[in-house]
């Protein structure tokens, strides 16, 4: 089977990768399961300023799933490049870097400041993060604004890009026409639901942000819903993200119109699962002879 996608001017050697926020910066993983078969490593999202994040408790546990308020605590751009990208550039998978910001030139700066990083295959902007006071859900939630955001990018780099969609939005679809039209090589469908657990005890929401992005298998079902719309709007890859736990969930979203999928939640549960679902994935397009991730597109019209 050919594994390869094809992003822009890059390629993943398999379809199978990993989801920022949920595996660090890699080298958190390195012990626990074989990078070497990864896709690629979408890591946690830089700023262009280290953030310290949100106040603790940041992760609950709902049902089928975790409702998490980190922040977007990271060490920020300039001590991502001096300690994290020696490891990252060892790898054999593309690195992915998940870029944040609050403001059009934050985002543009973060990128500055890694395009000498020659390890980098390309970036996923987080336009669309649900648990931060200022910025990311602005953005995501407004067509004029991601067109414009992506087309600053655009002029600021080669590498791929991949803009990260929100589900908290009326039509998802227009949202993803805008972030191709503005130069986009593919779209992250789908980030957390907006979601709130309150204490009955306490009489207090659980987290002290009140809501937080719902991830895990409770939003697959939507997951795969809104990667079969955008996919049939757009002509750039759709990557599926949302509640992947086996191979299974990440066929369905193949059959859904995904040309990749990245496990989230689900590396917490279990480090290997990754790996878990490439195997499955393989096995099953032995049985359905099945050649390449393209032809998973044509069985659901």
């Amino acid at each position: 089977m050919n594994l390869t996608v094809n992003i822009g001017n890059g390629i993943f050697h398999n379809p199978v990768c990993v989801a920022s926020g949920t595996f660090g910066y890699g080298s958190e993983y390195e012990n626990l399961i074989d990078l070497n078969k990864l896709g690629a490593i979408f890591t946690k999202a830089v700023t262009l300023e280290p953030r310290t994040g949100n106040e603790i408790p940041r992760i609950i546990e709902t049902p089928s799933g975790i409702l998490n308020s980190i922040g977007l605590a990271n060490v920020g751009v300039k001590r991502f490049v001096q300690e994290k990208i020696s490891f990252l550039e060892k790898l054999p998978c593309a690195t992915v870097v998940n870029v944040a910001g609050s403001t059009e030139n934050e985002y543009v700066e973060v990128i500055k400041n890694l395009e000498s990083c020659k390890s980098i295959w390309g970036y996923e902007i987080n336009v669309s993060c649900p648990n931060v006071k200022h910025g990311g859900l602005a953005f995501g939630t407004a067509p004029f604004q991601i067109e414009r955001l992506t087309k600053l990018l655009r002029q600021t780099t080669s590498k791929p890009l991949i803009i990260k969609l929100t589900p908290n939005v009326t039509d998802i679809t227009t949202i993803a026409k805008a972030a191709q039209d503005g130069g986009a090589d593919a779209v992250s469908c789908i980030n957390t639901l907006i979601g709130m657990v309150i204490d009955t005890q306490k009489k207090a929401t659980a987290l002290p942000m009140k809501t937080g992005g719902l991830s895990g298998p409770a939003i697959r079902p939507v997951g795969i819903a809104l990667t079969y719309k955008v996919s049939r709007a757009v002509s750039i890859p759709v990557i599926g993200i949302g509640g992947i736990m086996n191979a299974d969930d990440a066929i369905q979203y193949f059959l859904a119109g995904a040309s990749a999928i990245q496990v989230g939640t689900g590396n917490f549960v279990d480090p290997s699962i990754a790996v878990n679902v490439l195997e499955g994935i393989i096995k099953y397009s032995e049985r359905e002879n099945i050649k390449s991730i393209s032809e998973f597109h044509s069985f659901i019209t």
